[in-house]
């Protein structure tokens, strides 16, 4: 780790923290609100840079492509009379998820599995990108902005893309060479609360390929139902708690071999960054 103990981290002239854990634990609230700290911190969003830099145009294609559909959008479009483009942001990443869409129905807005598959794998290829462009960002910070400090806002799929047992793992050597590691570990009570917010709004995620081919295959089985039979939305609730359960030991081991971890209870409790300095020390050795 760059800080080896809580002596280092307070001491430290540049801090920079990459915060990782399953969406809705608070990654981006902690990012958003050391952004606008007087100390003066870089937010690095992950999945934003996903979205602008490597998916982006993916994204506005998908947009055209329904566009073109419509014989009024169609004629302006083929015109150049008007312009169609994402308006993503750190707190609406919704043009990436709607990109990335569901498998199933396509009376239901579904994908076919091969094209689902097909967009998994840009966002797989995307995510690495994204994730290696930390130490970018890191100098970048400074050398343009000025800014002492950095924190990474990575995304809840980060332990997809690697293997957090493997101290080779090209991903998890460059990032923890440059910033402390950090999970938000939640409690069973947390899982049911990210649980019930995804039954209320269902959203597409990035699997690690393996999974998501066994929960498909898994699903469809217990039900007979072929490819375009199965409900998109139900597909994606019945997966996402099994991903819950599937992402929660990669987590453990890249907090155990990579950095360190706070709970998710104590960081609903910081207010502005001297907690947020206190909450990190806390979880470092002491000596």
């Amino acid at each position: 780790m760059i800080y080896r103990n809580r002596a280092e981290w307070l001491a430290a002239e540049n801090r920079r923290v990459l915060m990782f854990g399953m969406s809705g634990l608070g990654k981006t609230w902690l990012a958003s609100m050391l952004r606008a700290s007087p100390s003066g911190w870089f937010h690095y969003s992950v999945d934003y840079r996903i979205g602008t830099r490597y998916m982006g145009e993916y994204i506005a294609d998908n947009f055209k492509r329904e566009a073109m559909k419509n014989p009024f959008l169609r004629e302006l479009l083929m015109s150049d009379s008007v312009y169609i483009a994402s308006n993503i942001t750190f707190e609406n990443l919704a043009p990436l998820s709607t990109y990335l869409g569901k498998p199933g129905d396509p009376a239901k807005g579904g994908l076919s599995f091969a094209e689902y598959r097909h967009r998994q794998d840009q966002h797989r290829v995307a995510e690495t990108s994204a994730l290696l462009d930390t130490t970018h960002f890191i100098s970048r910070a400074q050398d343009i902005y000025g800014l002492p400090h950095f924190i990474c806002d990575s995304g809840g799929s980060i332990c997809e893309v690697v293997d957090p047992d493997d101290p080779q793992d090209p991903i998890l050597r460059e990032l923890s060479a440059h910033s402390l590691m950090v999970w938000i570990e939640g409690s069973d009570a947390h899982t049911e609360e990210l649980v019930r917010r995804f039954d209320r709004a269902p959203k597409p995620m990035y699997y690690q390929p393996g999974f998501l081919t066994r929960m498909w295959n898994q699903y469809r089985a217990e039900r007979n139902e072929a490819e375009d039979q199965v409900d998109p939305d139900a597909f994606v609730r019945w997966t996402y708690r099994q991903a819950l359960d599937h992402r929660q030991p990669r987590y453990a081991a890249m907090a155990r071999n990579w950095g360190i971890a706070v709970k998710a209870e104590d960081v609903a409790l910081v207010r502005d960054e001297k907690d947020f300095t206190s909450l990190i020390a806390a979880a470092l050795p002491a000596a």
